[in-house]
């Protein structure tokens, strides 16, 4: 039998077109402005620059080196997957192996913490979360990328410094983080909707907890009413909180490799591997981290029940 985590690999190929056209649309907006102006000295900058660079432009569209990356990633991530899944076999060999090793183990994982109800619905969107991110940030540490590009020739220290790279890590940039975020509170709300109804999730936000009479209970009313609104604050901000996690972190740790790069130019091809190391757990905790916070979230707003078989 075909294992039952393989049935999700078109949902998870289809949410990956929506990260690549969301992180574009909010790439292309952000940066119409941040073309360097008509006749702007190049400057010496020590660390990655905010914003990402520009390449070209399609039309009104800019399309910029951190797009660039996600194309790039997304592709090869939708590639690998069907030529893993093209000729599924009863014993699983080479890239079918470990895209089946991969998927399901994640399966097997979320449904440990959010249960079996949860994660059949859920599946598609916290594991492509978890793959983009993960690979995205692995291919930020491929040297190169953030190196090649244009740039200026240093005459003081006879030294290339690269003001427009060709690349840059996709997720050192705030637009591809909040993109992904924004999706997760979109589908957040229909998950809770589709949970509770409207009038569940109203009640689930400012309904009394717990079990209550007489002037206690009134008293709990009044309580859990203004906690509710907290909760909305709480919820609203959560986009936020996901997408300056994961981008602060990714952007910390492309400028900690490019500091130790240039603390002694002569052995910056030495100094910066231990923190490669580094960077590779940092990349993986981080796609775990975002997967498992927009998981619970789900998790507390859709369980009811503790039969549900949620383990805690």
């Amino acid at each position: 039998m075909i294992n039952r985590s393989f049935r999700q690999l078109p949902l998870l190929l289809s949410l990956l077109s929506l990260l690549i056209f969301g992180g574009f649309a909010s790439d292309a907006e952000a940066q119409e402005t941040a073309a360097p102006e008509a006749g702007a000295v190049a400057e010496k900058h020590e660390a990655i620059p905010l914003k990402a660079a520009p390449l070209f432009t399609i039309g009104k569209f800019t399309v910029t080196n951190s797009m660039l990356v996600t194309w790039v990633v997304a592709l090869g991530i939708i590639v690998f997957a069907q030529t893993a899944t093209r000729k599924i076999k009863q014993i699983p060999t080479g890239a079918q192996n470990f895209w089946e090793w991969l998927v399901e183990g994640l399966y097997n994982f979320l449904e440990s913490v959010i249960g079996s109800h949860l994660v059949r619905k859920t599946f598609w969107f916290f594991a492509t979360i978890f793959i983009f991110i993960l690979f995205l940030n692995w291919f930020g540490l491929i040297p190169g990328v953030g190196t090649i590009g244009w740039g200026h020739h240093d005459p003081v220290t006879n030294v290339f410094h690269v003001d427009r790279p060709l690349l840059r890590g996709a997720n050192a940039d705030l637009n591809l983080t909040f993109a992904m975020a924004a999706i997760f509170f979109t589908l957040w709300i229909f998950w809770a909707l589709q949970e509770n109804g409207v009038g569940g999730f109203i009640i689930h936000l400012f309904g009394p907890k717990g079990d209550s009479k007489g002037i206690l209970k009134v008293l709990m009313i009044v309580v859990f009413f203004m906690v509710g609104w907290l909760e909305i604050v709480s919820i609203l901000f959560r986009p936020i909180s996901l997408s300056f996690r994961l981008y602060g972190n990714v952007y910390a740790g492309e400028n900690m490799l490019e500091s130790m790069a240039h603390i002694v130019p002569a052995l910056s091809w030495l100094i910066p591997i231990p923190f490669y190391f580094m960077e590779l757990l940092v990349g993986l905790v981080q796609a775990l981290v975002f997967m498992l916070l927009t998981a619970v979230f789900t998790l507390l707003i859709a369980h009811h029940e503790p039969a549900q078989g949620v383990h805690h």
